[in-house]
């Protein structure tokens, strides 16, 4: 035990004496604190020059017909019967358009080829009209926003009609429809949204760190490798400590980066709460259960571990940097097939496929399948249990086995071992 804690504090003071990982630390807490302050220091600028905005609008009542001339134009020629209704409701739909009124169709459609006007609308009733444009866009959305307009004008008419008054006729078309929905069995509430954005970031988090943090433990082990100083340091101290102490302190180091950056956006956004009332999906964020919270910290937490190990192993089979990324293609491979799975079933909405069940059982994939069916789905408590067990165990074997791996491979130089060859020395071991 010793020795693993000689070893874990050396390898933590060169994580954080590293000025790349100091750096990216205070560069991410910059970042998200600026986030997190800008609508206070956007309300302070506006407190201290002032809302523009608001300049000769108290003055007159006719401030809003100013502004509504200095909007583009839109024309509309409709029948004498509902040519007052239609310019009406056209003004209210197209807020950023001033709307008239043209009786001559060619002299409207003059003006819009001229530039005088930006569209036009010729309606020969409320179930027909012919939209004029010099722009064609696919992202044009006015005559859809027409079609809307007239059928509703149409509906209330044909209510109307049937004797309905248009009071009567209004209030049914604006009529609300209650929902509630209740989700049978297991669920952690909360906003759906909000639970997808969790699961993106413990998911995206886990990929980021696993690849940063496993790649830097297979380089320390390749760099003392390749200088020759493991032959001194693997008869001085067992493997196992050596190897559980390098993974341990690759395993503090990121934990501690995350929960600076991300306790940061927390602290942050407490202090400006209040400048965030309006914006629900940011609020809902930070208001992640408890339950929650905890299974993204152990998964995430077994889930490096196991990974971590193998990269180890993998760095002490290495002779030269340059073949790291070649040796630790498999696992890398590996990782990124768990995670286009996981990507998958969110995007799909299917999280509880049997393809996530098995995968909540695979240590290799477990971390990312199983919290993602906890957040996103309803999972019985002896599967969560079940998985842990499983994914818990083989952190201590794939250790082990890591460890073991290790104390051979440092050991061998020139041409990398073959895979077949290294089972056969676990064997003798």
């Amino acid at each position: 035990m010793k020795r693993f804690r000689t070893i874990l504090s050396f390898e933590l003071r060169g994580y954080f004496t590293n000025k790349v990982f100091v750096a990216v630390t205070v560069v991410l807490v910059i970042a998200i604190a600026a986030v997190l302050f800008f609508p206070r220091a956007a309300a302070l600028v506006t407190d201290i020059f002032g809302d523009d905005s608001a300049d000769g609008t108290e003055e007159g009542d006719g401030s809003d017909e100013i502004n509504r001339d200095e909007l583009p134009l839109m024309l509309v020629s409709a029948p004498d019967d509902i040519e007052p209704a239609v310019v009406g409701s056209f003004s209210s739909a197209f807020p950023d358009y001033n709307v008239k009124s043209a009786d001559d169709i060619d002299a409207a459609k003059k003006s819009v080829s001229d530039g005088d006007a930006e569209c036009a609308f010729a309606l020969d009733s409320l179930l027909s009209f012919t939209y004029y444009s010099t722009k064609e866009s696919f992202f044009d959305v006015n005559p859809s926003v027409a079609q809307d307009v007239l059928r509703s004008l149409y509906t209330v008419s044909a209510m109307t009609s049937a004797g309905i008054s248009p009071e009567e006729a209004e209030s049914i078309l604006s009529a609300e429809i209650e929902c509630e929905t209740v989700t049978l069995g297991e669920s952690n509430g909360g906003d759906f949204v909000a639970t997808l954005i969790y699961t993106y970031i413990m998911v995206y988090a886990l990929y980021i760190v696993i690849l940063v943090y496993g790649q830097m433990v297979a380089t320390s082990v390749a760099s003392e490798k390749s200088s020759r100083a493991m032959e001194l340091l693997v008869t001085s101290t067992d493997p196992v400590s050596m190897m559980f102490g390098k993974v341990f302190a690759a395993c503090i180091a990121g934990l501690s980066q995350i929960a600076a950056v991300f306790g940061t956006a927390l602290l942050c956004f407490k202090v400006n709460e209040s400048f965030w009332v309006e914006n629900e999906l940011i609020r809902s964020v930070f208001d992640m259960p408890t339950s929650l919270f905890f299974y993204m910290l152990l998964f995430f937490l077994l889930g490096f571990l196991v990974f971590a190990f193998m990269f180890g192993a993998i760095g002490s089979t290495v002779s030269k940097l340059e073949e790291l990324n070649t040796a630790s293609m498999p696992i890398v491979m590996l990782f990124v097939i768990g995670l286009l799975v996981v990507v998958f079933a969110m995007s799909t909405g299917d999280t509880d496929s049997l393809i996530m069940r098995i995968c909540s059982y695979i240590p290799f994939t477990s971390p990312m399948a199983m919290f993602t069916r906890i957040a996103m789905g309803s999972v019985p408590a002896y599967e969560i249990a079940i998985s842990v067990s499983i994914l818990a165990a083989s952190v201590f074997l794939i250790g082990y086995v890591s460890a073991k791996i290790y104390r051979m491979g440092v050991l061998l130089y020139g041409t990398p071992p073959k895979p077949s060859a290294i089972i056969k020395a676990l064997r003798r071991a």
